[in-house]
């Protein structure tokens, strides 16, 4: 169905609805702006909020109890570990995993150190060993994203993402069997 353009007709957008390919901000029920105290500090993990955003200094989060007017609550990041909610996943499996597996299992915390340098959200909820796959379970899809190309640039093998129909959660399946 071809459709002429109209001068002063708005545009209708295809594809994903956030400009240059980006995908729209999800609505993480674990993430609740509205109520949250002005300057707070996460007690599990010293995570500070501030400014409407969440950033991790361990030697300031560590003196803001102290200051007048800072609460204690818990970062969303905690949440979700404690209430066992993942938004990302990833399986890695193959006879070359177990053959490296140790500087594997190294590179993904040295790129969650990174990550959460960056973002003290996006943390492992969990890493275990499950029959003849190694399970990543993320707090955040975008990590888990990250996870699974930063390992198939260091180890190539085959990487497959998949995302729900809404961008709320994502699976990442890396094999590499030789």
């Amino acid at each position: 169905m071809k459709r002429d353009f109209v001068p002063g007709q708005s545009v209708q957008k295809f594809g994903i609805g956030d400009k240059h390919g980006r995908v729209e901000r999800s609505e993480d029920p674990f993430i609740a702006e509205e109520g949250m105290p002005e300057t707070a500090v996460c007690p599990d993990c010293h995570a500070r909020y501030e400014h409407k955003r969440w950033t991790l200094d361990e030697e300031v989060a560590g003196q803001l109890p102290r200051e007048e007017g800072a609460a204690r609550v818990l970062c969303p990041a905690c949440r979700k570990i404690a209430g066992d909610y993942a938004e990302g996943i990833v399986i890695l499996r193959g006879a070359y995993l177990w053959k490296h597996e140790e500087e594997i299992r190294h590179l993904i915390h040295n790129e969650e150190t990174r990550a959460r340098d960056k973002n003290p959200l996006q943390r492992i909820i969990s890493m275990a060993r499950q029959g003849d796959s190694l399970v990543i379970r993320t707090t955040e899809q975008k990590l888990a994203e990250h996870f699974g190309r930063a390992v198939h640039k260091a180890q190539q093998g085959d990487l497959r993402v998949s995302w729900d129909q809404g961008h709320v959660r994502c699976r990442v399946f890396w094999e590499r069997e030789e």
